[in-house]
């Protein structure tokens, strides 16, 4: 999109010049209309778990930016004559469900036929600008907390090839499918200064284009990251997928690894992209009690402390610790 003309609005609070995870449009002073769209192919083989997966993830781009869900659209590619409508049925029975539990409706959609089974939302929320989050906000001092485990990637690609346990894909899928409604609602009421979801890109790059273009480095600690159960001994060349190596490709120059920590095991789950992952978080020192109370008080795991923001050090954007 580098190449498109810039778009310049007085009311466009956020657009796409820093990366964001939504659009914020200013319709009045002391209300935005958050916007976001999202979809992918299947994930897990069970088109209802499918379906709730995909909506928590496009959900989660509003709830990143501090917003609330009011309205989704479906988005569907789906091989009708070979599937039947069975499965399309559950796929979007699923996704209304996760609608319905962040407190928004679905008000319509549009599908095509298709040979491959895609499906998503186009959501739209609504939040106040002095509330708002963005993955910009960061200051140096601030502690970095991650409120999901981090391994869907490796996960996924194991359970497509046969070679991943039961327990591990319904403890992965359980994490995929919850809202990031929690985690958004304690980011703004303890007074977060940025926040980003953890999705395709993997928690280096979206913790990149947080730190992108703001003289700050972020450094993270490899033995503070969450991971699901069970997705270590996963995380093996036969399940890294084509998304991870970009990944990599794109961050790793802007990153330096100090104290060996390029040695360690856990070095790929920076890269390993994330569905419907959890939010990462800026949180100024003396709030980051308020924002862990927040989240378990809203029924979520505690939030994990990864790292802390800098001033800027040397050409390194992300710096690596064991």
């Amino acid at each position: 999109m580098q190449h498109l003309p810039r778009i310049e609005h007085p009311d466009l609070l956020v657009g796409v010049e820093h990366f964001s995870d939504a659009g914020v449009y200013r319709v009045a002073p002391n209300l935005a209309m958050v916007q976001t769209v999202d979809f992918f192919a299947p994930v897990v083989d069970d088109p209802f778990t499918f379906g709730q997966i995909t909506a928590a993830n496009a959900l989660s781009d509003v709830y990143a930016v501090g917003g609330e869900p009011k309205t989704a659209l479906n988005i569907v590619a789906f091989p009708y004559e070979e599937l039947g409508g069975e499965v399309l049925h559950e796929i979007l029975r699923g996704g209304a469900e996760r609608v319905r539990e962040a407190g928004a409706v679905i008000v319509g959609g549009h599908s095509v036929r298709d040979t491959e089974v895609k499906y998503g939302l186009a959501v739209t929320g609504l939040v106040d600008p002095a509330r708002m989050l963005t993955n910009t906000g960061a200051r140096a001092g601030d502690v970095l907390l991650l409120t999901k485990p981090l391994g869907t990637g490796f996960v996924i690609a194991a359970n497509r090839a046969g070679r991943c346990p039961a327990r591990v894909i319904d403890t992965a899928c359980e994490t995929m499918l919850q809202l990031n409604r929690a985690a958004g609602e304690s980011a703004v009421v303890a007074q977060a200064h940025g926040a980003t979801d953890v999705t395709g890109f993997g928690l280096a790059g979206h913790a990149l284009e947080m730190v992108r273009g703001q003289n700050l480095t972020f450094e993270i600690h490899l033995g503070r990251l969450p991971l699901l159960a069970g997705a270590a001994a996963l995380a093996v060349e036969a399940n890294v997928t084509g998304a991870l190596k970009t990944n990599r490709d794109h961050v790793e120059s802007a990153m330096t690894f100090v104290d060996g920590s390029d040695q360690s095991p856990r070095v790929p789950f920076l890269f390993d992209p994330q569905t419907s992952g959890g939010l990462l978080v800026a949180v100024p020192p003396d709030r980051v009690s308020r924002f862990i109370t927040e989240c378990i008080q809203r029924g979520i795991d505690e939030p994990r402390e990864i790292g802390v923001v800098t001033p800027r050090q040397g050409d390194a954007s992300l710096i690596v610790r064991p």
